[in-house]
């Protein structure tokens, strides 16, 4: 079964941020992905729709057997599980959410569906704090090579 190194972000700005973060990581490694490395936790105001609940965010670099679309569904269940109802997809838009898990990066494959576009541009190139977290985990990959 062939490895593959994925970036996913994950964010909230619903109850506890880092908490939720937290759990949904412990979620994730109970699915069996295994964490690389995770980044710092930051704070950002939401973006492309307006709140007054400010977002905890981090990166992290897993290894996964799973492909796109099956590592796809395995975080939406966990959204789901954790109280998310709404997708901004199929609602139209971005709204309050206790946890959002995005993948950014798989392998170098570029990839477009309808539900599901690899790599995630607008996290790599137009988000601040996204560029900000994904080169605190990048730093801290070239870390653990060297």
């Amino acid at each position: 079964m062939s490895q593959h190194k994925v970036v996913l972000l994950l964010g909230s700005n619903l109850g506890d941020g880092k908490k939720n973060i937290e759990q949904a990581i412990e979620m994730l490694k109970a699915g069996g992905i295994e964490m690389l490395n995770i980044s710092i936790f930051l704070t950002s105001d939401p973006v492309e729709f307006v709140s007054s609940n400010i977002f905890c965010n981090i990166a992290t670099i897993i290894r996964t057997h799973l492909s796109p679309i099956q590592l796809l569904d395995f975080v939406k269940s966990i959204e789901f599980e954790m109280g998310r109802t709404s997708d901004s997809k199929s609602s139209g838009g971005y709204k309050d959410r206790i946890i959002d898990i995005d993948i950014v990066k798989y392998d170098e494959l570029k990839f477009i569906s309808e539900r599901l576009e690899i790599p995630h541009t607008k996290h790599l190139y137009e988000r601040e704090f996204s560029r900000v977290l994904l080169n605190d985990v990048i730093k801290q990959n070239i870390k653990h090579i060297v």
